[in-house]
């Protein structure tokens, strides 16, 4: 480490599983430039530093990130909380080989500070990172509003620092053996800049431009980067309600929502990165739990429609009590009846409306600064050690 340099090398581990950690990566590699930090910041995608010869994808034709994708996209969930013990066994039971091949990608690399957007593999990462090179700070954004232990994001005994977006997780953290200087409070998930700028465009102007009706409450329905069939189904039981439909990467989807009969005007939106400007747009949100979008929504002031079930992805399941909790919307056992749940939101929507308003995230403005103190901290310790030994 070169602690008396000038450049600082921060290195932000990411996969693209499921979309959200690539983009909390982005989020916050964005939000440390705009903070004017001169780091060099390198975005590593931890699955081609495990699989440098994509033997995975040579072998069955596809990306293993590309699987969960799929089944995402396809709503193939049920089974994935056992499957997540699974690879948390297969992690722990690799553990030695997969510590050596993470040592040696520390060392060929040499970051000043190492921040994993990613749960599951930290005491791998971390405990490979502190005994090749000591005294480089490790840090875990948690980019899930709470943990789901054990061996998910916050793994007892490690020499790491913890940034939480919610009460619950820095409880969790607490309860983990975390002493209160590691463990750093955020007031939300972090997201892109788009999300916490002012409106461009004349909302009902262009909700006719695009079609829309300018006076009806509108929905927008949003399942992540990948979409989901669940979208086909919502979309059936609401003809009557006009809709923003965002399919991310799923143009089948887009062109089975496009296909499908409705009396009230509808949006099928396939890929685009500007979600925040179609966001500001609607009225309230009909989707998954997930952290991220449900993040968006709230920060764009749209109540909020979701379901928690055996379907849910187990880390995602506190988030469901997370929106009772703040009064931002309704949760529900299923969309089979969506068409009532939009009736009750709707019928108080200036209720939720202002719930939402009170929830204040401002984590792309926090991280930078924790990042920073944190940083400076570990390098002030560096210095002393060396002047000691000195």
């Amino acid at each position: 480490m070169t602690a008396m340099s000038g450049a600082r090398t921060v290195d932000l581990v990411y996969f693209n599983a499921g979309g959200g950690h690539r983009a909390s990566a982005l989020a916050l590699e964005a939000a440390i430039a705009r903070a004017g930090l001169p780091w060099t910041v390198r975005r590593v995608n931890l699955r081609e530093v495990l699989d440098p010869k994509d033997s995975f994808r040579k072998l069955t034709g596809m990306d293993p990130e590309d699987v969960y994708n799929k089944r995402l996209a396809r709503g193939w969930t049920l089974g994935l909380a056992q499957e997540l013990k699974l690879l948390q066994g297969m992690i722990r039971w690799g553990h030695a080989p997969l510590l050596r091949q993470l040592q040696q990608h520390w060392l060929a690399t040499e970051p000043d500070m190492v921040v994993s957007l990613i749960p599951n593999f930290n005491r791998a990462l971390c405990e490979s990172l502190g005994s090749t090179l000591p005294g480089v700070p490790y840090v875990t954004v948690l980019t899930d509003l709470a943990d789901h232990p054990p061996h998910f994001w916050i793994e007892q005994g490690l020499d790491q620092h913890l940034v939480c977006g919610s009460a619950k997780a820095v409880q969790q953290a607490r309860a983990a053996g975390y002493a209160d200087a590691r463990i750093h409070a955020s007031s939300g998930m972090l997201m892109r800049a788009a999300f916490h700028e002012p409106p461009r465009v004349d909302r009902a102007v262009e909700r006719g431009r695009l079609g829309l009706d300018a006076d009806r409450p509108t929905g927008m329905v949003l399942f992540g980067g990948q979409g989901s069939k669940a979208m086909l189904g919502i979309a059936k039981r609401l003809p009557e309600t006009p809709l923003i439909l965002a399919c991310g990467h799923n143009a089948a989807l887009a062109r089975a929502l496009r296909a499908l009969p409705a009396r009230a005007p509808r949006l099928v939106l396939e890929f685009t990165p500007d979600i925040a400007h179609y966001m500001r747009l609607a009225d309230f949100f009909i989707g998954k739990p997930g952290p991220g979008c449900l993040s968006e929504a709230v920060q764009m002031q749209l109540p909020v429609i979701v379901v928690r079930n055996r379907w849910t992805l187990p880390q995602e399941r506190y988030n469901a009590q997370w929106v009772r909790e703040q009064g931002v919307g309704l949760v529900c056992s299923s969309f089979a009846k969506v068409d009532q749940a939009v009736d009750a939101l709707t019928g108080q929507l200036d209720r939720y409306q202002a719930a939402t308003r009170k929830v204040r995230n401002r984590a792309m403005f926090e991280l930078p600064g924790i990042l920073e103190g944190i940083l400076a901290r570990a390098e002030a310790l560096n210095e002393e050690s060396l002047l000691s030994v000195g």
